[in-house]
């Protein structure tokens, strides 16, 4: 095997993924290596969503404006140098083998001493090193899971930013406001907090929180905000009240009103960094620049095919409430697989309005509901449904069945997402 594939396998082999709740293991792995997470300022992006699309935009942002931004976000859809970026350029094969390589070693002796590093604390500790090596001038890291506990929450932090928070991972609580509490942990002493418009639960905590930590709260429709906005091919044009000048007639690349407010945070966050306003040019180019695979992506055309990672009520109602806006068709044809630990109904309550026929699948990730009871899922939530054996025969019958002027939406998981994409692509 290559050097990368080696790396690879021995990272995979730390799989499953999941969240312990202490960060003993990732600070020992830092101590290590010399902290080099403390090497560069950063930015951290939370919520429920719009993090990773909010995570890129900022470091699109921050390199349009002459620094060296590194990217860390995930999951990734088809390989797992997507989750690190410098200036939303994907670390090569060659580079992650050769971080790897630096990193085993430290790994290796943590693992001795209790506990076996995680995948994800593997992952991000690489993140940590790779960006200090480069160097870069920032760092840019969304969250895995939650704040408190999170493997990326031993850097300064020293803006975050905190997207829409309500219910997804059950390994963070079953309220918003437990999800907060977890979420509000990356607000850093001294440091400055975007907020999202949030639900009153969620802004109470991360009020708090940022109290108890003497940071700047910049809210959401108090302090700034999205202003008119309008479509435009292959995206819309947006307008942003930030926090030292207004910005009007920026193209974004991306579909949807959520989208758009995610790149009006991505703004703010800049100026947070850079204590000062924007420069027209480099936010123009910065914005332009931008991509979200897996988000609204339209991947295939007639008929118009449309990939979007839904994976929790919230997202799919945004989903429901960004396609017609964006989109006209004859008839819908959805293809779903969506995790069994996630709120299949309420998912399916979001995505029922828009109509149109299920071509249901389990994914081949181990946590895939089976297709027969996403499909009875289907049926109660008013939507006729059909079983397949795979994704990629979903999609293909999705796309077999409908006629040229006719929506292919694949949704439920980014891991559906993906095997659609690699499909089609």
């Amino acid at each position: 095997m290559s050097g990368f594939a080696d790396a690879v396998a021995e990272l995979d082999a730390r799989q499953p993924e999941r969240m312990v709740p202490d960060l003993s293991r990732i600070t020992a792995v830092a101590e290590l290596a010399d902290h080099p997470e403390r090497k560069y300022r950063t930015v951290h992006v939370t919520g429920t969503n719009g993090k990773t699309t909010t995570a890129r935009a900022v470091a699109s942002l921050l390199c349009a404006h002459g620094l060296t931004a590194g990217l860390y976000t995930s999951p990734h859809l088809h390989s797992v140098t997507e989750r690190l970026a410098l200036c939303l350029e994907p670390i090569s094969e060659e580079e992650f083998a050769e971080e790897w390589e630096r990193l085993r070693p430290y790994l290796q002796e943590v693992d001795r001493k209790g506990e076996r590093v995680t995948y994800f604390e593997a992952l991000t500790a690489l993140a940590y090193l790779w960006f200090a090596d480069k160097p870069v001038d920032v760092g840019v890291f969304e969250v895995g899971m939650g704040g408190v506990w999170d493997a990326t929450n031993l850097i300064s932090g020293d803006v975050a930013v905190l997207c829409p928070i309500g219910v997804d991972h059950p390994e963070l609580g079953g309220s918003v406001l437990q999800v907060a509490e977890e979420k509000a942990g990356i607000i850093k002493k001294g440091g400055v907090a975007v907020v999202r418009e949030q639900r009153p639960d969620a802004l109470r905590v991360i009020e708090s929180r940022a109290r108890e930590a003497g940071a700047d709260v910049l809210l959401e429709g108090r302090d700034w905000g999205l202003g008119p906005r309008s479509l435009a091919v292959r995206g819309q044009q947006i307008a942003v009240r930030g926090i030292h000048a207004e910005y009007e007639g920026y193209f974004v690349p991306l579909h949807g009103p959520h989208q758009a407010a995610n790149a009006a945070a991505s703004i703010v966050a800049t100026e947070a960094f850079l204590g000062r306003a924007l420069d027209e040019g480099a936010v123009r180019e910065g914005l332009e620049a931008l991509t979200s695979p897996g988000r609204l992506e339209v991947i295939a055309h007639e008929p118009t095919t449309v990939l979007d990672g839904a994976h929790n009520p919230d997202a799919a109602a945004a989903l429901a409430a960004a396609l017609p806006e964006v989109f006209s068709w004859g008839k819908l044809h959805l293809v779903l697989g969506i995790f069994q630990d996630k709120d299949v109904d309420g998912i399916l309550e979001g995505l029922a309005p828009l109509g149109g026929d299920a071509y249901v699948a389990q994914s081949r990730s181990p946590r895939a509901l089976p297709a027969d009871a996403l499909a009875d899922a289907c049926w109660r939530a008013g939507i006729t449904a059909k079983v397949f054996g795979s994704v990629e025969e979903a999609v293909d019958a999705a796309r077999d069945g409908a006629e040229d002027d006719d929506l292919v939406v694949v949704t439920g998981s980014l891991y559906t997402v993906a095997a659609a994409r690699a499909h089609l692509s």
